[in-house]
This record gives C-alpha cells, sequence and structure tokens, in this order.
C-alpha cells in the first residue's frame, strides 16, 4: 500500500520526507541508514518495528504549528520559505487535531488584533502562541466556542504570550488557562499538560517499555533509576515490581505529572549531569548487597551528558541498561564508549514513531561484561 498522500494533502508541504514511498520503502531506508550508522553492532540489529499501514494515517495527537493570517482567516500548518502551508486537513494529524485546527483557523480574529504565531496542541490541551506581552482582546472566546471545543473533545485552552516568538516558541511563566482544566490523561490514564511530550505511536511505545521491563526484569529487592523520565511513564512499570526507584527530568511540567503518575517514585527535577550527587547518596543508602542496579535512559537528541556516562561507568556501574534513542548518531556514541567501559551490547530494536518521516528511533539493551564488577 503506497504512502501516497490522499488528496487533503498539501503538495507543498515539507513535512514527511518519505510521503511518496510505499510502507516497505520507507522502512527500507531506515533500515539502510541504521545499518550504516550501527554498523558494528549490525548482527544485533532487529527488523524495524512498524504500525500497521491503516494506523500511520491520523496518527499524530501532538503538534506545533505555524500561524498566518491570510486577509480572511488564519493558515495553521508548516513553514516553507515565507509562507504557511495550510494544514487543516492533514491526514497524518489525528481526527482531534483536524477538528481543532479547523474551529481555531476560522474563530479567531485578525492578526492586529491577535497576534498569532504559533498553534500547539498536546492530545486535548490546546496552546496559541501570540507575540505580544499584553492581553489580547478574548472577546472572541464567546459561549458559542466553548461549546465547539467540548464537542471536538477539547479540555484545555492556553493563551502563551512571548513577545520574542521566532525561533523559539515558548517562552517562561507567561502561560494563562482561557477555558477548560489545565490537565487531561492519556490513553493509558497518565496525566498530562499543554506542554507535555507525548510519544505520538503510543502502541509503539508502550511496545518499547514492555521490552525494556522484560530485560531489566526488575525484583522487589534492585534499584531501578530511570534518567530523562518526562512524565513518568516507565516509573509506573518499574515502582510496580519493586520501590526503590528514582527518576529525574528536567522540564517542569514533565516533573509535576511524574510525581502525580508515579506517586510512590522519589522524582528530582534537573539536569541528569547536575543530580549525579544525589543519585550516589541515594544508591549509597539503599543498596543491599543482594540488589541489581539496573537503569532506564531515554535522553533527547544529544544523548547523555559525559558525565552521566562517566558516572555509569565508574559509580553506578548498572548490571543492565535500557536505552530508547531518538538519534542512530549519539547513540553509536554512547554505546562506543559504553562498551569500553565493559558493556555488552545484547540488541537494539528500531522504531518507526514517525511513519512518512525520515526519523527512526532505537531501543538499545546492554548488558555488563560477564556480570564483572567494572573496574574504576
Amino acid at each position: 500500500m503506497p504512502i501516497v498522500p490522499n488528496s487533503t494533502c498539501h503538495e507543498n508541504c515539507p513535512g514527511c520526507a518519505h510521503r511518496k514511498m510505499t510502507l516497505q520503502q520507507s522502512l527500507d531506508l531506515k533500515m539502510q541508514w541504521l545499518n550504516k550508522i550501527l554498523s558494528i553492532w549490525s548482527d544485533r540489529l532487529d527488523t524495524i518495528r512498524s504500525m500497521t499501514p491503516t494506523l500511520c494515517w491520523q496518527y499524530r495527537n501532538r503538534v506545533c504549528l505555524h500561524a498566518q493570517w491570510n486577509f480572511s482567516r488564519w493558515k495553521i500548518g508548516l513553514m516553507r520559505r515565507d509562507e504557511v502551508v495550510d494544514l487543516r486537513d492533514c491526514p497524518v494529524h489525528s481526527p482531534l487535531v483536524q477538528k481543532a485546527v479547523h474551529i481555531f483557523s476560522n474563530c479567531l480574529p485578525s492578526d492586529r488584533d491577535f497576534p498569532l504565531v504559533f498553534y500547539a496542541q498536546s492530545g486535548t490541551q490546546v496552546t496559541l502562541v501570540v507575540k505580544q506581552k499584553t492581553m489580547p482582546d478574548l472577546t472572541w472566546l464567546d459561549d458559542n466556542l466553548m461549546v465547539q471545543l467540548k464537542s471536538a473533545g477539547i479540555a484545555g485552552l492556553w493563551l502563551h504570550m512571548n513577545p520574542g516568538a521566532g525561533k523559539n516558541v515558548f517562552a517562561k511563566n507567561i502561560w494563562h488557562l482561557l477555558w477548560g482544566v489545565p490537565r487531561s490523561r492519556d490513553s493509558n490514564g497518565l496525566i498530562y499538560g499543554p506542554r507535555s511530550f507525548q510519544q505520538v505511536a503510543p502502541s509503539l511505545y508502550q511496545h518499547s517499555l514492555g521490552l525494556a521491563e522484560k530485560f531489566l526484569s526488575p525484583e522487589s529487592h534492585d534499584l531501578v533509576i530511570d534518567l530523562y523520565c518526562g512524565r513518568g511513564a516507565g516509573l509506573v512499570r518499574w515502582s510496580a515490581k519493586t520501590n526503590r526507584v528514582m527518576g529525574v527530568e528536567l522540564d517542569g511540567e514533565a516533573f509535576a505529572c511524574a510525581r502525580v503518575n508515579a506517586p510512590s517514585v522519589f522524582v528530582l527535577r534537573g539536569k541528569c549531569k547536575d543530580r549525579v550527587p544525589q543519585l550516589i547518596e541515594w544508591v549509597r543508602t539503599l543498596t543491599p548487597e543482594t540488589a541489581r542496579r539496573l537503569i532506564y535512559l531515554n535522553p533527547p537528541r544529544t544523548g547523555l551528558e559525559p558525565e552521566i556516562l562517566d558516572w555509569l561507568a565508574k559509580d553506578y556501574q548498572p548490571d543492565c541498561m535500557a536505552y530508547l534513542s531518538c538519534s542512530a548518531g549519539t547513540l553509536r556514541r554512547d554505546m562506543e564508549h559504553l562498551e569500553k567501559s565493559g558493556y555488552d551490547i545484547i540488541r537494539i530494536t528500531p522504531y518507526d514513531f514517525f511513519p512518512h518521516t525520515h526519523h527512526v528511533e532505537c531501543l538499545a539493551l546492554i548488558k555488563k561484561t560477564n556480570n564483572q564488577l567494572i573496574p574504576s
């Protein structure tokens, strides 16, 4: 079944690099790339896991789009050169996103009264980013619109005032809840907010977490550390097996959600590299002699900080690691470092979290060589 966009897909859209390929052609291209970048471990590289061709459409429930006034209404979509490509009916956007974009592209006043720059949506939470520091006129937010939003499935509407909006979408502490509730729950019952990162392929993400859990196999006496823990989807799994779990997350909203989603877990806020002293102290006070040390890692595209790699190799020395990476390049760099530190790469499973694009993520399962202690 070819990944040829239907009539609602704008031909000038820069969003999907693989849209004119079949699903298999797209997956083959991604595997070629991974075999090149991760050639050292090609014998341990699984076949890429993807959704069915049908589920590859209308899957994206989280978007950040540009906005541009077009005489009588707003165009909301992706920027190409100096013009926004209108994506009101983008076939990869979920029905919820499509409905909400339609509503706001027609109901908002002109750019003179409402200088909209970005439209962001995380599930049922919508954020309108305006390029000014004072509250704009909000008379357009009437009872009729509130009924439309509720009917469409929107739970919260936010205004974010960012006078410096341009390259950076969000500034700090200028958020206003205009209507609805500040938090929602996803299909797994986890709390999220308007800025919360969510994997756009939840079934594949849950599969990756399940594979990581099976490999780590935490038991009641084991320690589990979850770095870059996000909203706590992994924390919920690990804490069901052991009460010795710690998470670290930088983003304030994700941190707050993680504490609600995994209330029994001790979660630290901040950069992971800055929390190494607390991690060392926590491990020192809680580790029984029989405990295994486990870790789950889900860093940003830049990969693991050097301080974290150093701490892993010389101090924490986990028995097993599960590392979900969104960059094959930084994954290779980090795995080379870990191998030199006494670890074996057991298995690498790629995931097609973003169909129709060139992006691919990988879950690496890593184990201490011969289960021997690593010399410091």
